[in-house]
C-alpha cells in the first residue's frame, strides 16, 4: 500500500492550504482510521488530527483546533486536511497515516498505533 500526501507549499501567515492523502493499493480507506501528523524542524512528530472510518469521530490537537479541518471521501479513497489561519508555528513536514482501529486519545497520539505512513509534504508559513 502506498500513500502520498500532497498539497503542501509556501504560504503567508493567515493563508490556507489543503493537504490530500491518497491511498492506493487495495480497498482499505473505509477500513482505516486516517490521521495527520507533523514534524517541525528539530522537533518530534506529533499528531495533528484523526478521523474515524466513516468520518463520525474526529480528533484535533489543541494547537490546531478551530483552524484545521479533517475530512475523508471513502468513495474516492482520499483523506484531506484543510489548514486555515496558518501561523509560522505550523511550519513542518506533514504526514498522513492509517490505522486499523479508532482508539483512546493516547493511542491516536502514538506513532506506533499506525500501520501505514505517507512520505510527507512540506508546509512553510512565512510571517
Amino acid at each position: 500500500v502506498q500513500q502520498q500526501a500532497s498539497g503542501g507549499g509556501l504560504v503567508q501567515a493567515g493563508g490556507s492550504l489543503r493537504l490530500s492523502c491518497a491511498v492506493s493499493g487495495f480497498k482499505i480507506s473505509e477500513h482505516y482510521v486516517i490521521a495527520w501528523f507533523r514534524q517541525a524542524p528539530g522537533k518530534g512528530r506529533e499528531v495533528v488530527s484523526c478521523i474515524s472510518h466513516e468520518g463520525g469521530r474526529k480528533y484535533y490537537a489543541d494547537s490546531v483546533r478551530g483552524r484545521f479541518s479533517i475530512l475523508r471521501d471513502n468513495a474516492k479513497k482520499e483523506g484531506y486536511l484543510y489548514l486555515d489561519s496558518l501561523e509560522p508555528e505550523d511550519t513542518a513536514v506533514y504526514y498522513c497515516a492509517a490505522a486499523l482501529n479508532w482508539g483512546a486519545r493516547s493511542l491516536l497520539q502514538s506513532r506506533n498505533w499506525y500501520n501505514y505512513w505517507g512520505q510527507g509534504t512540506e508546509v512553510t508559513v512565512s510571517s
